[in-house]
């Protein structure tokens, strides 16, 4: 586990300055298109990537297919590796968060300019409405929609809880819905996401649930497609990482 502290620190410190060194050469492409930056972003996503793989130990594998449509794409959320691989294996969408994260100086102007989706939760209806308009204009850009249905990150094996927003956007738009599993909180663990434990963690792409489907059927059957794929992902990979020691 030494080891293991020790590799976690230097990815931290290889982290910070691979963030710090390319935000400041990324603040000039804020005066360029959109696609510019989300091209850039990619940039941060390998180093990222990279870092993982040589410094930590931490590789992934994909399972199943992710739609080549744009599609409304609900993933399980565990770790802020989930958010930088799953930039890059749906190429580039528009990632639904929080309106408070684009106040952040350097991180949230990037954001913004990249044109993710914002949601304002005290919004309501309004907000939902906005959510739906945004998502659409996305879609004809021929990119897919990236939003967390719990709304926050869940450790591994905590109770799921299901956020009726993303019931909400799915009813607007009529777009087929592609559920994503995975096991990152395993490995991108500790306080604050510091300790990288080395191993494979597992993203699966699971079935599309088809658009037009009722509240209550789209919701049951969303969470009943993550909780069960994502289940068997942590069980494996907690093997995994008996069988390392860890």
């Amino acid at each position: 586990m030494i080891l293991v502290l020790i590799r976690s620190a230097i990815f931290f410190l290889w982290f910070a300055l691979c963030s710090t060194v390319l935000s400041l050469l990324f603040t000039p492409l804020l005066l360029l298109p959109p696609r510019v930056m989300r091209s850039a972003a990619l940039l941060w996503c390998n180093a990222t990537f990279w870092g993982l793989r040589v410094i930590a130990g931490v590789r992934y594998e994909i399972r199943g297919t992710a739609s080549r449509e744009p599609v409304l794409a609900a993933s399980k959320h565990m770790s802020m590796w989930d958010t930088i691989a799953l930039y890059v294996l749906l190429d580039k969408p528009a990632m639904v968060f929080k309106r408070e994260l684009g106040l952040i100086p350097f991180y949230g102007w990037f954001v913004r300019k990249s044109q993710m989706i914002a949601i304002d939760r005290d919004g309501k209806a309004s907000a939902l409405r906005k959510m739906a308009a945004d998502a659409k204009a996305v879609f004809a850009q021929g990119r897919c929609v990236l939003i967390f249905p719990e709304g926050t990150r869940k450790k591994p094996g905590a109770s799921p809880d299901y956020k009726p927003g993303v019931a909400g956007l799915y009813g607007q738009i009529g777009v087929p819905c592609q559920p994503i599993a995975l096991n990152s909180g395993l490995f991108w663990t500790g306080p604050s996401g510091f300790l990288k434990k080395p191993g494979t963690i597992l993203v699966e792409f699971l079935p599309l649930t088809p658009p037009g489907l009722k509240r209550a059927e789209f919701m049951s059957r969303l969470e009943t497609s993550i909780e069960t794929a994502t289940a068997k992902l942590i069980a494996e990979g907690q093997q995994s990482l008996t069988a390392r020691g860890l």
